[in-house]
């Protein structure tokens, strides 16, 4: 009776050349991503764009949702590293607020691969897909900077969790074309407002 081979996780580079190679496999399924979009973007012209054998990409990335989910969180690392400081006066919740809005209007640049990043993000099972969590901790430790919480409780943990998640739902809205821009980024700064006042180191906590 024939062996059913078993699922084996996504490999992770080590060497400096391996590095590089993932990152021109992101690099470019972004451009394509951005080209055509999550439905139309086939496996073989990433590999092909990328320089790299189709096994070699399926190595990395064993699904577009594996290869999406990762040049989102490749994308928040990069946005990470342009964090700056809140401005003086701006209030932690506000501060937030200005985070997201830049955020969404980076995203919104290319729409097309702003979806795919989204639906296969939305879709990774973190279990499966490691980089989805990389992308819910990374954006954690961002938000939790700008409130200048160091220590979090869960509670703060939680709140973060939800506005994440409410900001997903509201850049959708404005990828699909229900909201526009501007109520998009209201709507952003209105629940950075009134889901991070519970915080623990909000003034009348």
């Amino acid at each position: 009776m024939p062996r059913i081979a078993e699922a084996r996780p996504p490999a992770e580079p080590s060497s400096p050349e391996q590095r590089a190679r993932h990152l021109r496999i992101l690099r470019a399924a972004a451009h394509l991503g951005a080209d055509k979009g999550l439905e139309r973007v086939q496996m073989h012209e990433v590999a092909k764009s990328a320089g790299v054998a189709i096994g070699t990409l399926y190595r990395y990335f064993p699904s577009k949702t594996h290869l999406f989910t990762a040049v989102m969180a490749e994308q928040i690392d990069r946005f990470n590293e342009t964090v700056t400081r809140p401005k003086p006066g701006v209030s932690p919740e506000d501060a937030v607020g200005d985070l997201l809005v830049s955020a969404s209007r980076q995203l919104l640049r290319r729409p097309a691969l702003a979806t795919a990043m989204l639906n296969s993000a939305n879709a990774a099972n973190a279990a499966a897909v490691a980089d989805a969590g990389r992308i819910d901790s990374t954006f954690r430790d961002i938000v939790l900077r700008a409130l200048g919480i160091d220590d979090p409780t869960a509670q703060d943990v939680t709140l973060v969790r939800l506005l994440m998640q409410c900001w997903y739902g509201v850049l959708q809205s404005s990828l699909n074309g229900r909201a526009s821009i501007p109520d998009m980024e209201s709507d952003i700064r209105l629940a950075s407002r009134l889901l991070l006042a519970p915080r623990s180191n909000a003034a009348d906590a």
